[in-house]
């Protein structure tokens, strides 16, 4: 009788790609963690259990149907496989190295539940998809048949790209404005390379260039072209902008050199590994290299920099965060890693202020948890009389992203957004206050993750391709 392929979780243990010492890790932006190769792949694939409700694909949120392609994988099935997990996932090989599977699939997995720890859901769905272009099973998109309509995509980001992926099968004529020179939004130049190195995510641009997404770039809508003259120009439009104005910090010496953004730190950090010229990062402003370097916040996007900081060859990374570690929002596995990589995390702290006209210190306040706040996590509260003073030459503000203004910097006040900033979009449609204009992604969420946007961005091109066909068939009577 044949050995069961599945239900393996008894007899065979949990396992993660090899992950490279850190010590070494710490000398590049190489990706950490090794590939599976194909016999623990399928060995770790086998541990699933097949369960009658797969709380997995139920807490993904692109619903992907993991159980279906672990099963394939098991059994070498991996062509299979991919075009399963292709069906609902626009870029599988990128959430497989960058979605927080702890808090989504993996997070929900049964076994887990039951002791035996989870299925490593993400490196399977890499391993497999990393196949599937290694043995040329990713097809070019290529419609069945083309059609006259143009959508106007703003934001090359995640969300951006999926719906253009979407539509462009689709056969509607697809161009993406963005204001950067590559595409790719945050996958291109706020995620480091230890976490997804560069070639995954413009491997994924010119597949879609070469299916005739057009690319305008260096745009900056409102300047370079007028979001009324987009309108004009296509049939529909679909906002996929990001949020991307930084969160700030107040306080006495807030305002010193030597205190930067996050995303123009992690950005200039990446233009770097492209090889581009970047004049802030040569002079040293945007160069950890030889300096102590404090990051403030408690996100992925500051375990982004201080791991970065690391790499660049900062002589200490310390990590301030108002709340402990089990109240930090990011990553438990990141923050594992960085702790690794020689970065200390200062928890229950919070800066007060900052010394010097280039920054040399931070004023540093002890905080405690207090009672729960309306979202029900502990609020921090300071400890009187319990400041101290923490040297640093680099000081990274990771406090998260908030909405741009796009009705006043775009000169369309009829654009509804909430009170947050946010675009008012339907959370079925992705409509928005204006006909035949949608929106997805962080504009509509807040800031949120990329498996988020890739939904968003899949749905929305559904709708639009509904409002496409309303708009042709009126036009037919």
């Amino acid at each position: 009788m044949a050995k069961q392929k599945m239900l393996q979780f008894v007899d065979v243990d949990r396992e993660m790609p090899q992950k490279r010492a850190a010590d070494t890790r710490a000398q590049d932006f190489q990706e950490i963690y090794a590939e599976f190769a194909d016999k623990k792949a399928k060995e770790q694939a086998s541990r699933c259990s097949q369960c009658g409700v797969p709380y997995c694909q139920a807490h993904c949120p692109l619903h992907n149907n993991i159980p279906d392609w672990l099963r394939l994988t098991a059994e070498g099935r991996l062509e299979e496989a991919y075009a399963i997990s292709q069906a609902t996932n626009t870029f599988p090989e990128i959430c497989g190295r960058i979605c927080p599977q702890d808090r989504l699939c993996e997070g929900n997995c049964v076994i887990e539940q039951s002791g035996h720890g989870t299925v490593t859901i993400g490196s399977v769905e890499k391993f497999v998809t990393d196949t599937a272009w290694e043995e040329g099973w990713v097809k070019p998109i290529t419609p069945t048949q083309e059609r006259g309509e143009s959508v106007a995509i703003i934001g090359a980001g995640p969300g951006g790209l999926a719906a253009a992926d979407m539509l462009r099968r689709q056969g509607v004529q697809v161009t993406v404005y963005d204001r950067h020179d590559r595409a790719g939004g945050l996958l291109t130049y706020g995620i480091p390379g230890f976490k997804l190195e560069k070639d995954v995510v413009m491997r994924r641009v010119k597949q879609l260039e070469e299916a005739g997404v057009e690319f305008v770039l260096n745009c900056n809508v409102g300047e370079d072209i007028s979001f009324d003259a987009i309108r004009g120009k296509h049939d529909a439009v679909l906002i996929a902008t990001g949020v991307y104005k930084s969160r700030d910090l107040n306080g006495p010496g807030s305002g010193a050199d030597g205190i930067v953004r996050a995303i123009d730190y992690l950005t200039a950090s990446n233009r770097k590994s492209f090889g581009d010229d970047v004049a802030e990062f040569e002079s040293g402003e945007l160069n950890a290299e030889g300096k102590s370097v404090i990051v403030i916040g408690g996100g992925d996007t500051a375990m982004d920099c201080v791991r970065t900081a690391i790499r660049q060859g900062a002589t200490s990374v310390k990590c301030l965060y108002r709340r402990d570690r089990a109240n930090m929002p990011g990553s438990q596995r990141e923050t594992q890693n960085a702790e690794e990589e020689g970065v200390e995390f200062v928890w229950q702290t919070a800066p007060k202020g900052f010394t010097g006209d280039s920054v040399e210190s931070v004023i540093v306040q002890k905080m405690r948890l207090g009672a729960p706040d309306a979202s029900g996590r502990r609020s921090p509260e300071v400890i009187e009389g319990a400041d101290y003073n923490e040297p640093a030459d680099l000081v990274i503000k990771a406090l998260g992203f908030e909405p741009e203004d796009l009705p006043t910097l775009w000169g369309e006040q009829a654009l509804e957004v909430t009170r947050w900033g946010t675009i008012k979009a339907d959370f079925r449609t992705h409509e928005t206050s204006l006909p035949g204009v949608f929106a997805v992604g962080d504009i509509v969420r807040g800031a949120s993750l990329v498996v988020w946007a890739i939904r968003d961005g899949r749905e929305a091109s559904e709708s639009i391709m509904d409002f496409l066909n309303q708009t042709a068939q009126v036009a037919a009577e």
